[in-house]
């Protein structure tokens, strides 16, 4: 196992567990210090009881099993991979440039994740269907949104995968439960037998293409989800940009999400914007197709609350609402959110993935004024000069005092950065936990 942060923890506890013998490593020390001595915990890959795992040294590249059958483990490097069964790696190894690749092709080690392994797992689950779900931008709120449909109507259900705990650190779900997984393009890249009851294709736009030879690529990444899936299983896919349009004419009798497509969302509180509108659509052709009544998909579209750093509406601060979107870290999922609100206040900027915001600009009307943070904000001050007021805030705090000065009753203030995080915080959850304190530093709790 290469990658011990929550999943790859969670992988190795799930397989020692089951008595298999792991040699596990992470670059990070204070991950490998976590594993000794490793508590032990049922789930979906194990099953046990709690118990402590035998930490051994790494004495060659293969623990040998203990005369019990109880998985035995090593923490060490993995400078040699004959004699495995496999490699498991974490979604955050970069493959493609990583010298563990080769290794493992050498070896002839077939290079797996932890979704293969619950995938390899489930004929021994109880009855159970699983939902997955990909796409570049929306999918966690999807995700979520499908799962709260199916709990809120009773049906056993776990969230998994990209999202919430890992599906090898949770107890198995009984008869008739559904797993419903957000896939990341690299934990499909890591799968090859995950045969989805309801698999889900959102859209399709530029993103990791460091991971990638090239968009193509990336596309093609995506598409794997469908050509696992078995004959008669369902295919959930937006057509609103060309590849996925392509992908949904490639597999048989696949539902369709057209952009546009009117839907009453007047009684949906946290499904605002017309992205929010394609997540319900194919939130709800997802429950249709597990059986949920008209009755219980509108109960759970109504109670749902959204996710937080998603569009998350944190304030009301004499009358200006203060929205939480650290979660758009791209043009394209920062678009829809301009376009939610009719006048913006735009905080934007941070580490850029690329050179422009043409996404954004079908939305340019909304904004009142941006407000360019980080590393990427004097570029794009250079950019929207030309079409809104813009200042050069610089950091965070300085954009939300700004903002709040300036926006009047009824108007949005919007972090909805269209960029990464990492140039100013540890990651978006940082950041929008940053903009709660300035909103609240503004002298008004939570609305």
């Amino acid at each position: 196992m290469l990658g011990l942060a929550r999943s790859g923890a969670a992988t190795v506890r799930a397989l020692v567990a089951g008595g298999a013998s792991v040699v596990a490593w992470d670059a990070d020390e204070a991950k490998r210090d976590a594993l000794k001595p490793l508590p032990l915990r049922g789930g979906v890959g194990g099953g046990g009881s709690p118990q402590a795992a035998t930490s051994v040294p790494a004495d060659g590249p293969h623990p040998n099993p203990s005369p019990e059958g109880e998985g035995l483990l090593a923490v060490a490097p993995l400078n040699d991979l004959t004699g495995f069964d496999a490699l498991i790696v974490s979604p955050g190894v970069p493959l493609n440039t990583h010298p563990i690749a080769a290794l493992a092709h050498a070896a002839g080690v077939p290079v797996i994740g932890d979704i293969e392994l619950f995938a390899q797992a489930r004929a021994d689950l109880p009855a159970h269907k699983v939902v997955g779900i990909t796409g570049t931008n929306g999918k966690s709120t999807t995700t979520a949104l499908v799962h709260h449909i199916i709990k809120t109507a009773g049906i056993p259900t776990l969230m998994g995968g990209n999202i919430g705990l890992p599906i090898l650190g949770q107890d198995p779900l009984p008869a008739g439960g559904v797993y419903v997984l957000e896939l990341s393009s690299y934990q499909i890249d890591l799968t090859q037998s995950l045969d989805c009851d309801v698999a889900v294709l959102l859209n399709i736009t530029p993103d990791h293409l460091d991971r990638y030879d090239g968009f193509e690529s990336y596309a093609a990444s995506k598409a794997r989800l469908f050509t696992m899936q078995s004959a008669g299983h369902a295919a959930v896919i937006g057509v609103g940009d060309a590849s996925s349009a392509s992908i949904a004419r490639s597999v048989p009798n696949a539902i369709e999400i057209v952009p546009g497509t009117a839907v009453d969302q007047s009684r949906w509180p946290s499904l605002q914007g017309p992205h929010n509108a394609e997540n319900a659509l194919a939130a709800i052709a997802v429950c249709e197709r597990l059986g949920l009544s008209p009755q219980q998909i509108g109960a759970g579209l109504e109670t749902f609350t959204g996710l937080p750093h998603r569009m998350e509406h944190v304030a009301t601060v004499d009358g200006v609402a203060y929205v939480n979107d650290s979660k758009a870290t791209n043009p394209e999922s920062t678009a829809p959110a301009l376009a939610a609100f009719d006048r913006v206040h735009w905080i934007v900027g941070g580490k850029a993935k690329g050179d422009d915001l043409d996404a954004c600009r079908p939305a340019f009307g909304h904004v009142v004024r941006a407000y360019t943070i980080g590393e990427a904000g004097p570029r794009f001050a250079a950019i929207l000069a030309p079409d809104m007021a813009v200042e050069e805030a610089g950091t965070l705090a300085a954009a939300v005092r700004a903002a709040a000065a300036n926006a009047q009753p009824g108007e949005t203030v919007l972090l909805s950065p269209a960029c990464a995080s990492f140039d100013q915080f540890r990651d978006y959850e940082e950041r929008g936990a940053a903009f709660r304190a300035a909103v609240a530093a503004l002298g008004e709790g939570p609305a």
